[in-house]
C-alpha cells in the first residue's frame, strides 16, 4: 500500500512545496544498510558558530566603516531597489573594496576569513564529536549552509572540518580578482542543500541530480540522521524541514545578547526547533551533551532497524 503525503508550506516571497512518498519498499532495507550509520552535523555559521557577522572582523574595518554603517547602507540598497539582502551586500562589499583599491581575490577574502572570531570550544568541537561518533559505531560529517562568503570561511582556522561549504561567492577573472556575484544564498536557497546532503550531491551547480526520484534506501543521510544548528528566523526554513522529516535542529544563542535568549526561545516555544543551547562548544556543555545524546538515539535506531 502507497501513501501519498503533500506538504505545503509557504514562507514571505516564495511558495516551497514537498511532496514525500512512503511505501513499504521506501523504507532503509535492512539487507542493504550502511555498516556504519552517517550522522550530518548541519551548521549556518554567522552567529551560530561566530559571534558576528564574518563581514565584521577586518572587512568593514579595511573600507572604513562600522558594522552599523555598512549594514545600514546595504539595507538601504536592497530596500531601494526592492532587492536580495544577500546580493545587496555583496555589492556593496564589491563597490566599497574597488573604490579604496583593495583587491578581492580569494587569497585577499580568505586572509580576511582569517581574523573572524569563533564561540567557545568551536575550534576543539569537531574533534570531539567525531571522536565520539566513532567510539559508538557512527561516522560524523559537518557541513556549512550559510548565506555569508565561501571564501572567507575557507580562510578560518576550521575549514578543514568541513566535508562541503556550502555559501555565497563571487565569480573571478582572468587576473583571479572578484567581478560578479557566482552564488547567493539567501533563507530559502539553503533549503536546496539540506536535499543535496540528504542524496550525497557536494555541487552547488546541480540542478539534475537533486530532482530525480530516489528510493529512501538510497539516500546517502537520511534527513533522521541530520542535526542542523542555526541561531535565527533565517534559519527557519531549514530548521523545520529538517524537524519535519525527523532530524533535529537546534537553536544556538549568543548568551551574552538577551536577544539572542528571546529568539531562540521563541523558536522552540513554537515548535520550529527541537532543541535550544547557548553557543558554547566546550566538552562539558549543554550542546555537546545534546548531540551526543542524538547520536546515541540514531546509532539506537540503526541497529533496531538492522534487527528488522
Amino acid at each position: 500500500m502507497m501513501i501519498f503525503v503533500r506538504i505545503v508550506y509557504s514562507f514571505p516571497a516564495k511558495l516551497c512545496i514537498f511532496e514525500a512518498f512512503r511505501s513499504a519498499s521506501s523504507f532503509p532495507d535492512p539487507t542493504i544498510m550502511r555498516k556504519k550509520p552517517i550522522v550530518a552535523l548541519i551548521y549556518d555559521f554567522d552567529g551560530t558558530l561566530s559571534p558576528g557577522n564574518m563581514q565584521e572582523f577586518g572587512f568593514i574595518q579595511a573600507i572604513g566603516k562600522s558594522p552599523k554603517e555598512f549594514w545600514s547602507e546595504s539595507d538601504d540598497i536592497a530596500i531601494g531597489q526592492d532587492a536580495s539582502n544577500i546580493l545587496s551586500y555583496m555589492k556593496l562589499m564589491f563597490d566599497e573594496a574597488k573604490s579604496r583599491g583593495i583587491k578581492l581575490t580569494r587569497e585577499d577574502f580568505r586572509k580576511f576569513g582569517s581574523q573572524v572570531e569563533l564561540f567557545p570550544g568551536v575550534k576543539e568541537w569537531f574533534r570531539l564529536v567525531n571522536d565520539y561518533g566513532k567510539a559508538h559505531g557512527v561516522v560524523v560529517e559537518h557541513y556549512i549552509n550559510s548565506s555569508g562568503l565561501a571564501e572567507m570561511i575557507e580562510g578560518t582556522s576550521i575549514a578543514k572540518e568541513f566535508k562541503r561549504i556550502f555559501a555565497c561567492s563571487f565569480l573571478y577573472n582572468k587576473e583571479g580578482e572578484a567581478e560578479w556575484p557566482g552564488v547567493a544564498v539567501d533563507y530559502t536557497a539553503k533549503t536546496q542543500f539540506l536535499f543535496k546532503i540528504n542524496k550525497g550531491i557536494l555541487s552547488i551547480r546541480d540542478n539534475k541530480k537533486v530532482n530525480e526520484s530516489q528510493m529512501e534506501d538510497k539516500k546517502r543521510i537520511p534527513f533522521p540522521h541530520m542535526i542542523y544548528f542555526g541561531d535565527g528566523e533565517t534559519d527557519v526554513p531549514c530548521m523545520k524541514i529538517v524537524k519535519m522529516f525527523g532530524g533535529n535542529s537546534i537553536a544556538v544563542y549568543n548568551p551574552s545578547i538577551p536577544g539572542k535568549i528571546k529568539t531562540a526561545g521563541k523558536l522552540l516555544r513554537q515548535g520550529r526547533v527541537n532543541f535550544s543551547t547557548p553557543a558554547d562548544y566546550t566538552a562539558g556543555s549543554r550542546t555537546f551533551g545534546i548531540v551526543c545524546a542524538i547520536i546515541d538515539k540514531i546509532k539506537a535506531d540503526y541497529e533496531l532497524m538492522r534487527l528488522q
